[in-house]
C-alpha cells in the first residue's frame, strides 16, 4: 500500500546557493532581519511553513510503504513490536551487537523489516 501524502516546496534558507554561502545548510531557519524578503513574503524568495503545508494526521511520521517505524531500545519493545505488522523496526543507537543479531534472527523468521540492520551487521 503506497501512501499519499501532500506535497510540499522546499523551504530553503534565503541565498542559500550563492558562492558565499557555501556552508549553509540545506534546513529551514524563520527569518528575523529587519530588511529580509523572505520574512515579508515576497513571492520571489521561495515558500515558508505553514499549516497548509501539513499532511492529515493519520499520515504524520508513516513511511512511503504504508509502514511507521518503531525505535527499539530492548528485548522488551523488541517483542511489542513484532506484534504490530504495520511498523518497521529500527534498533536504537545504544544497543549492542550481540543482542542486535539475536533480534535479527527472529526478525528474519517473522518476516519483519529491519531498517538500519545493514549498518550493524558484519
Amino acid at each position: 500500500m503506497n501512501v499519499k501524502k501532500k506535497k510540499h516546496p522546499k523551504f530553503y534558507v534565503p541565498n542559500f546557493g550563492t558562492k558565499s554561502r557555501k556552508g549553509v545548510k540545506e534546513r529551514w531557519r524563520k527569518q528575523r532581519g529587519i530588511d529580509n524578503k523572505k520574512r515579508i513574503k515576497k513571492r520571489f524568495m521561495g515558500a515558508e511553513p505553514n499549516i497548509g503545508h501539513g499532511n492529515k494526521k493519520e499520515l504524520r511520521g508513516v513511511k512511503i510503504n504504508g509502514k511507521v517505524n518503531l525505535l527499539v531500545r530492548n528485548k522488551k519493545e523488541f517483542q511489542a513490536a513484532l506484534e504490530n505488522p504495520s511498523a518497521d523496526i529500527v534498533f536504537a543507537h545504544s544497543m549492542s551487537k550481540k543482542l542486535r543479531g539475536e533480534m535479527v534472527k527472529i526478525a528474519e523468521g517473522k518476516k519483519v523489516r529491519i531498517t538500519n540492520f545493514k549498518t550493524m551487521i558484519k
